[in-house]
């Protein structure tokens, strides 16, 4: 197999690994838009660490973006608590104000004499091509670290995700919890913008969770679920466009990913369209079946 194809694999489907299990509370917490505003925040972070190092380093870049998405969400949940102003609200400004801030960034950047040789336009739409074995290392040692933390933290996420106000009564330290679980998230987005890049990034922190949560009702098993299709859209993904000329990765994970949705959405037991329309056809026919006999009766 060629080197580069799998580079891409291994990265592409470790992304869509943890950002599908970590996506699945910010589906259950109502915050589908929280990793867009937090992919978007990480833009200016990767053009201000450019500008501070002139250092092409994907680690340089990963951490600035993890600086500028962890100063985004902080500011978010500032502006929710303590201004009249709705979750949703704050996020979309967050958003739009760090792309808008990170975009006159980038313009900077292309008049400088080493514009060319940054490559920070990649990580708008992602270039998984640009993988090398340093980057996939640093993306293992990153999704260890946050699966760990998942792990660590299960019972305490568990309990802020579905009761926030019970364990606050029981005693637990709810906004540490509530930093650490978007620590973990933002740790998660970083990971993926070089492969999916920012705009996209979105889309594999909430279509991997949306299409779990159709399966079942057991959150380990919504996690797990979640994991996996990620994983299998990132590797589907990577290969796809491995072997077919000029597709890019990151669309094509995108893709991917939201046929998988698709079909949780038909057919996915309980809650799925067919499965739903089966059963009220079912539940017609029975029903007329006792009309016929109490009326024959």
């Amino acid at each position: 197999m060629d080197y580069t194809i799998f580079m891409v694999m291994i990265g592409s489907s470790l992304v869509g690994c943890v950002s599908g299990a970590l996506g699945s509370f910010a589906v259950l917490r109502k915050q589908s838009l929280l990793g867009d505003a937090i992919s978007h925040a990480a833009l200016p972070g990767i053009a201000l660490a450019f500008l501070i190092t002139m250092a092409k380093s994907p680690m340089i870049f990963m951490a600035g973006a993890m600086i500028a998405g962890w100063i985004g969400t902080m500011l978010v949940m500032a502006i929710v608590r303590h201004t009249v102003i709705k979750e949703d609200a704050a996020l979309g400004m967050i958003l739009s104000v760090f792309f808008g801030f990170g975009l006159v960034l980038l313009t900077l950047i292309q008049r400088l004499p080493t514009a060319n040789k940054s490559g920070l336009t990649h990580y708008l739409f992602g270039s998984a091509a640009t993988l090398l074995l340093e980057d996939v290392k640093a993306m293992c040692l990153m999704g260890v670290v946050t699966l760990a933390g998942l792990f660590l933290f299960w019972k305490e996420f568990k309990l802020f995700t579905f009761d926030k106000d019970y364990a606050t009564a029981l005693g637990f330290p709810v906004k540490r919890i509530e930093l650490i679980l978007t620590l973990l998230t933002v740790t998660a987005i970083v990971m993926g913008l070089q492969t999916v890049g920012v705009i996209l990034m979105s889309a594999m922190i909430i279509a991997p969770a949306a299409a779990a949560r159709q399966w079942t009702d057991r959150l380990w098993l919504m996690v797990v679920l979640s994991a996996v299709f990620g994983a299998v859209s990132g590797l589907s993904g990577a290969l796809l466009s491995g072997f077919v000329a000029q597709l890019p990765t990151g669309p094509t994970i995108v893709l991917i990913m939201s046929a998988i949705v698709l079909i949780s959405l038909l057919f996915a037991p309980n809650r799925g369209m067919i499965w739903e329309w089966f059963q009220r056809r079912q539940e017609t026919k029975l029903l007329r079946q006792k009309l016929m006999e109490k009326h024959k009766s």
